[in-house]
């Protein structure tokens, strides 16, 4: 298992790769729509498999509360008992400890944390955490890391990196099978500690490097300087994870930037909540415009898993609260990322990267604004 390099923009640092794991080979970048309990919500993972991703994300923290890693790994993994034969990247569940569980102590072995679900105190380390993803079969898994709010007070960031630091080691002495192992970059929005964390990830040695923390309200300008610090300081030769990273403008930045993987629960939360991603900007189904209107969400497409739907049909199922407007609109937002995805690597491919881009950012902007 590698990672290759395989094309690279001339004019920014855009790039194809592909990193080849025990399920496959994933062409970067690449966007994998989050399935936290082995599921998109709304949807199945056939339809992935019809829209044509490669790797989803699943989270360690949630399939061990349920059904549990030890019954999934008696299933014979992840894999079968989501009937999905791809690759597979699993969260090790650090940022979840903190984010469901207020209460959650956390100390140098670990973090003891109530669950979400019945309250039941459970306790998860380093170890256990890789434990977890390995039987869930995991391709690709992530370091068990210490996770605060990237404006939290300093001390309390710096604390973080070290705690970070003994845990990655903790995680890769703790790894007993093939499966990927990437560290986690923390550091929050302070400069001088997001070079200290990602010295300490290049040290210990890893498959890939992620950039953890972002996306949590430091502000798009401040997560792309901390994407391009980290991005210029990472080995060219292993894949680059913006963890949580996924609005439209925010992945095609980020690509300029270097990075490889993305994730997020944006395309999906969106679609539940009335808002369909096109080529030409966002719409909100909910408005009276597209009251039995006739027109298609992608005229040009006949591809579209929602070719045969009218917005008006869509909309009226929306507003009357029928299950099947939500996944129809899922699999538009899906597929919508899924074809950004394949416009920017043929963009990079033709060396034609920040034209795309511009030409993009134009169209889509304008009509969302």
């Amino acid at each position: 298992m590698s990672f290759t390099l395989k094309n690279k923009d001339p004019n920014s640092e855009a790039r194809i790769g592909a990193i080849i794991t025990k399920s496959g080979t994933v062409e970067t970048p690449v966007f994998m729509p989050v399935c936290t309990k082995g599921v998109p919500k709304t949807l199945t993972t056939n339809s992935l498999k019809e829209i044509g991703f490669d790797m989803v994300v699943a989270n360690a923290y949630h399939l061990f509360l349920k059904p549990g890693h030890k019954e999934i790994k008696q299933y014979g993994g992840l894999h079968s008992f989501i009937n999905w034969k791809n690759s597979i990247l699993s969260d090790s569940g650090g940022f979840q400890v903190y984010s469901l569980s207020p209460s959650s102590k956390i100390s140098d072995d670990g973090v003891e944390f109530k669950s979400f679900i019945d309250g039941s105190l459970n306790f998860i380390s380093p170890e256990l955490s890789i434990e977890i993803q390995e039987y869930l079969g995991s391709d690709i898994m992530m370091i068990f890391d210490d996770c605060p709010k990237p404006d939290s007070e300093y001390s309390r960031v710096l604390e973080s990196i070290n705690r970070t630091k003994d845990w990655a080691v903790r995680s890769k002495k703790s790894k007993k099978t093939n499966s990927l192992l990437f560290g986690i970059v923390q550091g929050g929005i302070y400069e001088d500690l997001r070079k200290t964390s990602l010295e300490h990830m290049l040290e210990i040695g890893f498959d890939g490097y992620a950039i953890g923390g972002l996306g949590l309200g430091e502000g798009q300008s401040r997560t792309y300087e901390i994407t391009n610090q980290i991005c210029s300081m990472l080995p060219k030769d292993k894949p680059r994870y913006s963890m949580g990273i996924g609005k439209p403008e925010d992945i095609i930045k980020s690509v300029e930037l270097g990075v490889d993987v993305f994730d997020c629960v944006v395309p999906t939360r969106n679609a539940r909540n009335g808002t369909l991603y096109t080529k030409n900007g966002k719409i909100n189904i909910k408005n009276s415009e597209f009251h039995m209107s006739d027109s298609l969400i992608d005229e040009d497409d006949i591809n579209h898993p929602c070719s045969n739907y009218s917005l008006g049909y869509i909309r009226h199922l929306y507003t009357s609260k029928e299950m099947t407007a939500l996944s129809l609109m899922t699999m538009n937002n899906l597929y919508f990322y899924k074809q950004l995805i394949e416009a920017i690597k043929k963009s990079i491919k033709d060396g034609k990267f920040i034209e795309f881009k511009r030409a993009f950012l134009e169209r889509y902007q304008n009509e969302v604004n």
